[in-house]
């Protein structure tokens, strides 16, 4: 899988968000999406607000606890800018196993002689754990609904559009990994979708996952064609050694085969 952009925003679930205004969290987001200090210039384009507004919120988060400013190194004459990082977020559950998803991408991208197919069937057994005990939805859109919920208590706050068949997925609660194992994390994740909307009574062979899909968010559909998105294995309820191959991509499920969504 070829990642061509950074991807979605780090995510962490419901139990680490901030009561913000939406216009600070979209600032506090794109700022944990920063990989070093920067500016509230830099940060101003990628949240389409005026500066001096952006000065504002990033103010609010140092009061809040929720960034640090310190200043930029001494460069000629002037006083130096500020720079705004943000603050580890401490009450996730995603964030606390970030580190367990690393470790066990790396199990599977070494080892596995399939590591989609095994990332899929990973996912599908967490999906299946998820809304086990849950009631089947009355209908195929309750079930979609449902489905959007949960991938918001996780963390990928999904952004549903009109008609209820599709959402962009701007955050990842294991983005990081993601960006390093392509392959494998959003395999697991596309496993997740398909059999958590299976168990809900949704149209699981319609559902595909479009990972990196435009420059910050992933794209899930419900509608999809047969051949769309991540490569699956089969049916969602039947993970594991019956379900298949996943693809041909590389053994290592890091970067290197066609696009997500390009594979016909």
């Amino acid at each position: 899988m070829s990642v061509e952009n950074d991807g979605p925003l780090p995510g962490d679930g419901p139990a680490s968000r901030p009561a913000l205004s939406r216009q600070r969290r979209t600032v506090l987001q794109h700022l944990r999406g920063r990989p070093r200090p920067v500016t509230a210039t830099a940060l101003t384009d990628l949240c389409g607000l005026h500066v001096n507004t952006v000065r504002e919120h990033l103010d609010a988060l140092v009061d809040a606890g929720l960034a640090v400013r310190e200043r930029a190194p001494a460069a000629g004459r002037g006083r130096p800018a500020w720079l705004y990082r943000a603050v580890p977020p401490q009450a996730s559950a995603a964030r606390d196993y970030a580190g367990l998803a690393a470790v066990l991408a790396g199990q599977i991208a070494r080892f596995s002689t399939d590591p989609q197919r095994d990332a899929l069937a990973a996912g599908q057994e967490w999906g299946r754990a998820l809304v086990a005990g849950q009631e089947p939805a009355t209908s195929a859109r309750e079930a979609r609904g449902r489905m959007l919920a949960l991938l918001g208590d996780i963390g990928f706050a999904p952004e549903s559009d009109d008609e209820g068949l599709g959402a962009r997925l701007p955050q990842c609660p294991f983005i990081e990994v993601a960006r390093e194992y392509p392959g494998v994390i959003c395999g697991v994740h596309a496993g997740l979708v398909t059999a958590a909307t299976a168990a809900l009574g949704g149209e699981a062979e319609r559902v595909a996952l479009h990972p990196f899909a435009e420059p910050g968010a992933c794209l899930l559909r419900f509608d999809a064609g047969p051949q769309e998105g991540f490569p699956r294995t089969g049916r969602p309820e039947s993970a594991g050694a019956d379900s298949g191959r996943a693809g041909d991509g590389p053994a290592d499920g890091r970067e290197g085969h066609a696009p997500v969504g390009d594979r016909r």
